[in-house]
């Protein structure tokens, strides 16, 4: 990683290559303007990219994989061949397979494994990093699915439970990353709660993404008049939840804004680091 702080929060620029996400589609789904996009992400201070041919928002319909593949092929290329760190957000072993081959390090499956059950086997095999993320079902159903008893509790569950099939398959423990699934069969209520205690996620020591960029909770906070904010101005308070998760010291944020990002998490990692110096100097004072 580009990091100088090998301690500090990645930034993961999202370059979406669809027609209908939620908060850009359509804009970069042209290979070039997408190359061009994730170059320019990279310039702001991304880390990594994480480039996508499927929307996941909700209601969104699959695409078959051979459009999938056309969208994000070329892009994975022309930025592989830049020198980028690539993450492809897909649910299909077979277009992981070819995007690893195409110069991708880890493949961010949010469905954690459960829409396509190669998947495991596959990272197993090829040995690359994969985002695990809590997911209960596709675009189509996951709104139905958004009961919980006690959701950091049943998420941390369900997500150990995604994390055995992947370490069966043979899957190294520290080629896992935890994403609590925002938005994924979740109300707003339930976001808050995950990112209140984004620690119980920490505490089983995988890395953890969050990714809140732009997401519906977020607009419904900054509604007026009843209606909320549009997905491009919810860019501030993205980065406020960066600054917050940087804090706490996740492993990286997955946005769309990196430029206000990036600024957001050098504060809160400045705010974690001051914490972590004074515990130190209280504790070697004993």
């Amino acid at each position: 990683m580009s990091v100088a702080d090998p301690a500090a929060t990645r930034v993961m620029g999202v370059v979406n290559v669809t027609p209908d996400s939620f908060s850009d589609g359509g804009q970069w789904l042209d290979p070039e303007l997408a190359i061009a996009h994730g170059r320019h992400l990279i310039a702001q201070g991304a880390d990594l990219l994480d480039v996508g041919g499927e929307s996941t928002r909700p209601g969104a319909t699959r695409v078959p994989e051979d459009v999938e593949l056309a969208r994000v092929m070329p892009v994975v290329q022309g930025l592989a061949a830049e020198g980028a760190a690539i993450s492809v957000d897909t649910m299909r072993a077979s277009v992981a397979e070819k995007v690893l081959d195409a110069g991708t390090s880890c493949i961010n499956d949010v469905s954690g494994g459960l829409a396509d059950p190669e998947m495991p086997r596959l990272v197993a095999d090829r040995g690359c990093d994969v985002i695990v993320s809590h997911w209960r079902g596709h675009s189509d159903v996951m709104s139905q699915r958004a009961g919980y008893d006690d959701v950091v509790a049943d998420v941390a569950r369900e997500l150990e439970q995604r994390v055995t099939a992947f370490l069966e398959a043979g899957v190294r423990q520290d080629r896992i990353i935890l994403d609590p699934g925002l938005g994924f069969a979740k109300n707003a209520d339930a976001n808050w709660q995950l990112l209140s205690h984004v620690e119980v996620f920490m505490a089983t020591g995988h890395r953890v993404l969050v990714g809140a960029s732009r997401k519906r909770f977020l607009g419904e906070l900054l509604e007026h008049d009843g209606v909320p904010a549009l997905p491009t101005y919810r860019d501030r308070a993205t980065a406020a939840v960066s600054a917050l998760m940087a804090a706490r010291g996740v492993w990286a944020v997955r946005v769309h804004d990196v430029a206000g990002s990036v600024d957001a998490v050098r504060v809160g990692t400045a705010v974690r680091a001051a914490g972590e110096a004074r515990f130190e100097q209280g504790r070697t004072g004993d």
